[in-house]
């Protein structure tokens, strides 16, 4: 009876990992939900109740319930300093929202006022994320020799930066790209920092950013719009990484690159082949690291192979990307979010 009793729990276990047969996207449903043309959305999240959240170039974070059709939007301003908004994350049912350039403002909705600030010509905050929480952490350009991190242990209400002397330095030309919030990848306690510019790398952490190593991609790198803009993890082996050159968006040599090994080496995938450009790469959800979903200003692919061979299913133009489930996500560009449905035939 044990042996019995042991089978059909391996057998639940391994049914609960949902592997399958990639699917053969062909196509996507691109339905509206907010537009404003005087807006840029590049960090948008999915909260707990399935609301679509968002921060904008216009101090605006906003909240869109998008079952009842119910939106609600918070000004932010500091004097009369309007933050433009390219980083977003959710912790405990609370938005926080990091803007770009100098000064650095870290909006938290649940305080309605800064919790962070940081002065300085060189600061450009580009990603935020949370592991849990209480834990966040946020990255940005460097201001000295290395990417300027800062960390929260107690759900965003404060935040410190971290020293030089514990990251990685960086070389000169080094930098990030703040075009869709995904320049972070968390994995339960690992974590994967983007670079790019002249040099385009991946700075790691196994104990949620206490300590760090840097690895090197062969991504294309050596000019200021060269290398990562976006990448992402389905489990702590396997990862994505894609970008290019956003000022000749059609190159497509050495413009993307998978690991499987935690990030410590990278194979390009598809070099010389389409896509060209992207800002925003994710894996589909249950798509056992196979499915990954790309966007950017010129538009929407999907792979079922791990990134070997890219479909191109829609020219509409995004910035950056949220799954919701493994068919529906919702992507947001310049002056409007919609909700994508990924169709076969």
């Amino acid at each position: 009876m044990k042996n019995i009793i042991f089978f059909f729990l391996i057998l639940f276990l391994s049914c609960g990992k949902e592997h399958r047969a990639p699917r053969d996207f062909s196509h996507v449903e691109v339905e509206v939900i907010y537009k404003n043309e005087s807006a840029s959305f590049r960090a948008i999240e999915i909260d707990k109740q399935e609301n679509l959240v968002f921060a904008d170039n216009n101090g605006i974070v906003g909240i869109i319930d998008v079952k009842n059709d119910r939106s609600k939007f918070i000004q932010t301003k500091r004097d009369t300093l309007v933050p433009h908004y390219r980083s977003l994350a959710i912790a405990n049912g609370h938005q926080l929202a990091l803007s770009i350039a100098n000064p650095a403002l870290l909006y938290h909705s649940e305080q309605k006022d800064f919790v962070y600030t940081e002065e300085n010509e060189k600061v450009f905050y580009d990603a935020m994320h949370f592991w849990n929480d209480e834990e966040g952490i946020a990255m940005g350009d460097p201001i000295e020799d290395c990417l300027s991190v800062i960390i929260t242990r107690n759900g965003g209400h404060s935040w410190r930066k971290v020293s030089c002397e514990v990251l990685p330095k960086t070389e000169e030309g080094e930098a990030a790209f703040a075009a869709s919030d995904t320049n972070i990848a968390i994995v339960g306690n690992d974590t994967w920092l983007f670079s790019g510019g002249k040099k385009s790398r991946v700075f790691y952490s196994s104990d949620k950013g206490i300590t760090w190593t840097v690895f090197d991609t062969p991504i294309i790198q050596g000019e200021p719009a060269q290398g990562i803009y976006s990448g992402d993890f389905y489990d702590e082996n396997h990862g994505i990484v894609i970008g290019g050159d956003y000022t000749k968006p059609e190159e497509n040599t050495a413009n993307k690159a998978i690991t499987k090994d935690g990030g410590k080496t990278w194979q390009l995938v598809s070099s010389g082949k389409e896509p060209g450009y992207k800002s925003c790469v994710q894996y589909v959800p249950w798509g056992d690291a196979k499915e990954i979903m790309a966007v950017g200003f010129t538009g929407i692919s999907y792979s079922n192979d791990g990134g070997e061979e890219w479909t191109a299913l829609s020219d509409e133009s995004f910035y950056t990307l949220r799954f919701l489930n493994d068919t529906v996500a919702y992507a947001a560009g310049k002056g409007r979010i919609a909700k994508l449905t990924f169709k076969q035939i």
